[in-house]
């Protein structure tokens, strides 16, 4: 019998630091739930919106693969590796923090909000040399199908991390019917909707829900209407 955990857009805690409004799946910073301090190794889903030519100062991470998905504007990254670079819509940002790293995030547009999902994942090795990888994902992306755009694979599509997890990004016209399996049996799998309406095994979702399954081998899709949908599948031990 699946298992299944559903977290409404509405229900998310809100962080509004007046440059930066940040909604939060999953406890973060001041904001904690006892109930949402994970799904598996799926630790953090912000959806983040940052004001044009402001963006976060230098600061300190460790032991944890940080993804970053730019949905709208531009995030210049720069970090105590030496990247300096702007992720835009269409690409996939990682770093593994590993032993230790510094970094500081930027909108890259004066006037401009940036809009992007940042993702944390617990790795399946501590204390690795940190990381870097920045991908295109969008030339790769076909109508009505879902694209692999992480991996733990380094020679797959996308980008890798130290975990195994994969993640599919896809964009669908309405009326379509998916099915989706699982890389592994033993995986959970977190629906987030960046937009749109959709059904998932039954359950109706609309724009940024998100919707956790388990013990399951497949995702059944219908796409009530036209719908951006990310998948996260993830060690759920």
């Amino acid at each position: 019998m699946a298992k299944t955990v559903l977290h409404k857009a509405d229900s998310r805690s809100i962080a509004d630091h007046g440059w930066l409004k940040s909604f939060q799946t999953f406890s973060f910073g001041g904001n904690y739930n006892p109930e949402r301090i994970q799904f598996g190794a799926l630790r953090v889903l912000n959806d983040d919106y940052i004001d044009g030519g402001t963006g976060f100062g230098e600061h300190p991470h460790d032991n944890m693969e940080i993804i970053s998905i730019v949905l709208e504007g531009g995030l210049k990254h720069e970090d105590s590796m030496h990247n300096v670079a702007v992720i835009e819509p269409g690409e996939v940002q990682v770093m593994s923090a590993g032993t230790g790293i510094y970094h500081q995030e930027y909108n890259n547009d004066e006037q401009v909000p940036a809009k992007f999902l940042q993702i944390w994942l617990f790795p399946n090795q501590r204390n690795v040399t940190p990381r870097y990888q920045q991908e295109r994902y969008d030339k790769n992306l076909l109508p009505n199908q879902f694209t692999q755009i992480l991996s733990p694979n380094p020679d797959d599509a996308g980008v890798w991390i130290y975990q195994d997890a994969w993640f599919h990004l896809g964009k669908f016209e309405a009326g379509l019917k998916i099915n989706h399996p699982l890389k592994h049996k033993k995986n959970g799998i977190y629906v987030f909707v960046i937009k749109g309406t959709i059904q998932v095994n039954g359950q109706d979702l609309a724009d940024r829900d998100g919707f956790g399954l388990w013990e399951i081998d497949a995702l059944e899709i219908n796409t009530l209407t036209e719908a951006e949908v990310l998948l996260i599948e993830v060690p759920m031990n």
